[in-house]
Order: structure tokens, then C-alpha cells, then sequence
């Protein structure tokens, strides 16, 4: 029996998806980050019941950490985007959350860029607050420990091809840096939205794309761009296409980064059938139900998509570019330094 909800909600289910993949289908997977997280500083001392937590999200991670402040007793303020929706508002309201929301932009970029200038200034009138740097501070790896277990569990020894989006690095990354440390021998696979600076795709935008949680217009501290070894860069009608076979293929209703690393599986297991492939639905597909989902009719099929293959961030197009990480002579981009140890 759980003691608390986020316990219960955080909890993938392993399905296997047609042919032969498997997916670890979450209702939030940003859950583990924040309850690690907070459990972390909570057993350091570093916060005590009663304290506030405060952070940037543009929507899932708010209502993780909301969830995670109400199981251990401490007050949650949240910074958020435009793109918060009234369900997850009223939510955040009755679990005893804050938010504000920054004005609405134009882009990606001055979106987030609004709401970090935000919490600086928050900060700055409240020192006593508790910025919880999600895109920054390796503590947010911790909890990701347990899919790693889990993986271990439910798949037999033997190659394992991890894909999911990159975001803020803490997910995948950490997954597969814990399965690598038990002894598996993972290839890393990141999926990522073109206009993204993590693995430098801001040259080639996407203005249709509203999956930025698997990417992002600022450097992240806690993406290690050494972890990944293929990077796919798959923009909007690609990643609802991906979407929607997925949901008619196996009955999972997903998000979009599910649907992109998703339809990244399908190509990479074509190239190799000898790993097993897992790859992440981090959330559901209720908020994309307008913008992707009620256009299924009209989406392309899967049949004739297939990625350019690059060598340099240069040669970069829509709708579907790949490319092995790292590139030939790779001077663009090197891992920010940690903000703490690595996590043990």
C-alpha cells in the first residue's frame, strides 16, 4: 500500500508495443525527479517541513513537485508558462501550490528566459526560498535510480537501446547511467525538437513544435552530452504521426516526445535488431488532444518516413534528421560543469 499518491502515479507500466519494442508508459515520469529530489534535501537537511520550494515548469514538472511538496509537507511556489492549462491550475491550487504565470511570448526562448528572470527576482525578495534548478542540479538524477532497477528487472541481461527525449537531461540520462553502472551495456538514444540548443539545432526552427520539454532555447547544466550515442531531431507532424500509431498500434495514449522517440524506435530497431528496445512515454496525451490528436485523419503514415543522416548539426533539415553522437571533430558543444558531485 502506498503512504501517498505521487508513490502510486509515479509507477511506469511495461508494455510490450508492436514489433517487439517496449515502452515504459508513465502518467507523469517527472514524479521520480522531484520526489528524489526533494527526498534528497529533506535527509540533508539542506530543507525542512514547512519550507518553499520554487521553480520554472511549463507544466509537468509544476504538478510533480507540487505533488512531491504535499506528500512531505512543504510549500511549493511555481513559476509558469502560458502553455499551464486551467485543469492543472485548479490542481495546483487545491494541493496548496502557488503560480504565477510569465506574460505570453512569441517563443520559446523569451518564454523561459521570462520565467527565469522571474525566480531571480523572487529569490532576491524571499533568499529563505529553495530553488529547486531542475534543469540544473544533478539531485534531480536520483530518483531516476528506480527505473534503472526496474529496467533491470523486467528485461532480461543482454543489449539494451534506451530512447526518450533529452530534455533536461535528467531522465534519460540518468537511466542509462545507472543501468551502465550495474553492469548493462546501453546505447543511448536522445530525441530531440529542431530550434534546441542542447545538441545544436537552433538554426533550424519549427514554429509548429509544443513538445519543449524535450528541448530547450537555454543551455541545461544537467544534460552530459557524453552519455548519448545517436541523437534524432523530429519535428511536429513527424512526432504526432508518431503519436497516433503509437495510440492505434497498442492503445497507448501518449505525448508527443513519446510519439518521436516512438517512430526513432521503429528506424533504429530496422538498422539493428539485436538490443532490446525501451523507449519512454513520459506523459499522457490529454494536453496535445486539440493541437495533434483531433487531426489524425490528416496526419502522414509511417510507411515512408526515414531520417537524413548527418554528420555535423549543418546539415540538419526537416522533417527528420539523425546522427551518431558524438560527430567527427566535435568542438560545438561540451557538458556544462556539475553544480554538485554526481550523484551516488
Amino acid at each position: 500500500m502506498h503512504e501517498h499518491i505521487a508513490e502510486a502515479v509515479k509507477e511506469p507500466d511495461v508494455v510490450t508495443v508492436p514489433p517487439g519494442a517496449i515502452c515504459l508508459r508513465f502518467e507523469t515520469m517527472k514524479l521520480y525527479s522531484a520526489l528524489g529530489a526533494v527526498r534528497h534535501l529533506l535527509d540533508t537537511g539542506q530543507v525542512k517541513p514547512g519550507d518553499t520550494l520554487i521553480d520554472s515548469s511549463s507544466g509537468i514538472y509544476a504538478h510533480a513537485l507540487a505533488l512531491a511538496c504535499h506528500r512531505h509537507g512543504l510549500n511549493c511556489h511555481i513559476v509558469g508558462s502560458t502553455t499551464i492549462d486551467r485543469t492543472l491550475r485548479v490542481q495546483l491550487e487545491i494541493l496548496g501550490a502557488t503560480l504565477e504565470q510569465v506574460r505570453p511570448s512569441q517563443n520559446l526562448r523569451l518564454d523561459q528566459n521570462l520565467r527565469v528572470q522571474r525566480i531571480g527576482e523572487l529569490l532576491q525578495q524571499n533568499p529563505h526560498y529553495h530553488w529547486m534548478r531542475q534543469y540544473h542540479d544533478a539531485i534531480h538524477y536520483l530518483g531516476y535510480r528506480d527505473i534503472a532497477d526496474l529496467i533491470r528487472k523486467e528485461v532480461p541481461n543482454g543489449p539494451l537501446s534506451l530512447v526518450g527525449g533529452v530534455g533536461t537531461g535528467a531522465s534519460t540520462g540518468a537511466i542509462a547511467t545507472y543501468l551502465r553502472e550495474a553492469g548493462r551495456d546501453v546505447t543511448l538514444i536522445g530525441v530531440q525538437p529542431f530550434g534546441s540548443v542542447t545538441f545544436g539545432a537552433e538554426h533550424v526552427s519549427d514554429p509548429d513544435m509544443i513538445i519543449a520539454g524535450i528541448g530547450s532555447s537555454i543551455p541545461f547544466h544537467n544534460v552530459r552530452h557524453h552519455l548519448y550515442d545517436r541523437i534524432h531531431w523530429i519535428n511536429f507532424d513527424y512526432a504526432m504521426s508518431g503519436a497516433i500509431e503509437l495510440l492505434r498500434a497498442s492503445g497507448i495514449f501518449a505525448g508527443l516526445s513519446a510519439g518521436a522517440a516512438y517512430l526513432t524506435t521503429l528506424w533504429e530497431q530496422k538498422q539493428d535488431t539485436d538490443p532490446t528496445y525501451i523507449f519512454l512515454a513520459a506523459d499522457t496525451g490529454h494536453r496535445y488532444v486539440d493541437t495533434a490528436y483531433a487531426h489524425h485523419t490528416a496526419a502522414p503514415g509511417l510507411g515512408t518516413m526515414r531520417p537524413h543522416e548527418v554528420t555535423t548539426q549543418n546539415e540538419l533539415k526537416h522533417p527528420w534528421s539523425a546522427m551518431n553522437w558524438p560527430p567527427p571533430d566535435n568542438g560545438l558543444l561540451h557538458d556544462a560543469p556539475a553544480l554538485m558531485a554526481e550523484p551516488a
